[in-house]
């Protein structure tokens, strides 16, 4: 697989989305369905490290397949609302990254996640 700009991952989904007659969904069932994926992650999460073991006869699904799920989702919608999600990142890394820089209490150089 080849690495793609947000843009690139748009332009995929909606190329893909567009051959339908029914294309995107309203906003309210686009909600719906993340709401959805959001809760399949939540179980794989609490599968993997919560107190919960899958069912025998569960399906195997990974994170990053769940993640995906979420992750087209999101781009469908953002699609749907003509939303450039680059421009969304950028938005909201401004904000943390000011608003939010001196929030949390920062390593020292050379400090790792694990010290």
């Amino acid at each position: 697989m080849t690495d793609r700009t947000m843009e690139e991952m748009q332009q995929e989904v909606d190329e893909y989305i567009s051959q339908f007659k029914e294309g995107y969904f309203g906003p309210l069932s686009m909600m719906a369905r993340l709401t959805e994926e959001m809760g399949e992650l939540a179980r794989e999460i609490n599968h993997f490290y919560g107190e919960k073991p899958k069912k025998s006869t569960e399906e195997a699904k990974t994170m990053e397949q769940e993640i995906g799920d979420v992750l087209f989702v999101m781009i469908c919608l953002a699609n749907s609302l003509d939303i450039d999600l680059q421009e969304s990142f950028e938005m909201v890394m401004k904000k943390f990254t000011t608003r939010d820089k001196d929030r949390w209490t920062k390593k020292s150089e050379g400090e790792s996640a694990d010290d």
